[in-house]
């Protein structure tokens, strides 16, 4: 059976992180996922701190988000950081609005600077890639997508597949996986709720009560890709403790 993941960023709104590590392992995760503002600006002995929370608990964070200034202006705090904590698998996250180029020839250059950035970390062992949110898969000028452009410029980047913000970004998840499986190195597993509800929490839901075909979409990435790590996140959640426990009984039903 495949192995559930949390993202720690779901339970930011919900401190201290010792707490919240108890109640995801409490639940049955077995591994969580960092993010840059968990971890990004600690030394060497708060990195050591929170890895004794986390044997503390049996949880493991082979995968964590690092954003792009860190990889590039700090790669040795991004190094200890992984070395420490044991990640094994980096996804930049994410690229602020006014970052964001306008046309295909922009994306495909930031594609090349990812990859250039990655390379480091790939040397030296991880696995690097993106992770997407919807702005990806809004129709460029030219017909193409920043996602097809990201790749075609990096094409060694390995995918931290969000389905959830994929279809939010009005594309077929489906085909995207049929298209591009063999980059998919790891999922974000979050739902979507109905047209009209959730709207305290931007629209998201707790996995298996929302409208993404999970039973079919788990299939055809087992089918499709090599995923390793399958990572619930919800984004705005009100209740953390009904969001772990829900989210993780309907996904080990799949």
């Amino acid at each position: 059976m495949t192995t559930f993941g949390f993202q720690l960023y779901s339970a930011r709104n919900f401190p201290p992180l010792s707490d919240v590590l108890k109640l995801v392992a409490k639940n049955g995760y077995k591994h969580v996922e960092g993010y840059g503002a968990l971890y990004a600006t600690l030394d060497e002995a708060g990195l050591k701190a929170m890895r004794a929370e986390l044997d503390a608990n049996g949880l493991t964070m082979p995968t964590g988000h690092f954003g792009i200034d860190l990889l590039e202006k700090e790669p040795e705090q991004a190094l200890l950081i992984t070395k420490t904590l044991g990640v094994e698998a980096i996804y930049c996250p994410h690229l602020v609005a006014d970052q964001r180029p306008i046309d295909a020839a922009g994306w495909f250059a930031f594609g090349k600077r990812l990859a250039e950035a990655g390379k480091r970390y790939q040397d030296a062992g991880y696995t690097f890639g993106w992770h997407n949110h919807d702005f990806e898969f809004k129709q460029l000028a030219d017909g193409s997508t920043p996602q097809e452009q990201i790749f075609a410029g990096g094409p060694d980047l390995t995918w931290e597949a969000d389905i959830a913000w994929v279809i939010r970004g009005g594309a077929d998840p489906f085909a995207w996986i049929e298209s591009y499986g063999r980059k998919i190195t790891a999922v974000h597993v979050k739902d979507i709720a109905p047209v009209g509800e959730n709207a305290d929490e931007d629209g998201w839901a707790d996995v298996g009560h929302g409208t993404v075909p999970w039973k079919d979409l788990i299939a055809a990435l087992k089918a499709k890709t090599s995923a390793k790590y399958y990572v619930l996140e919800h984004d705005n959640p009100k209740d953390i403790e009904r969001l772990a426990s829900r989210s993780i009984a309907a996904f080990n039903t799949y």
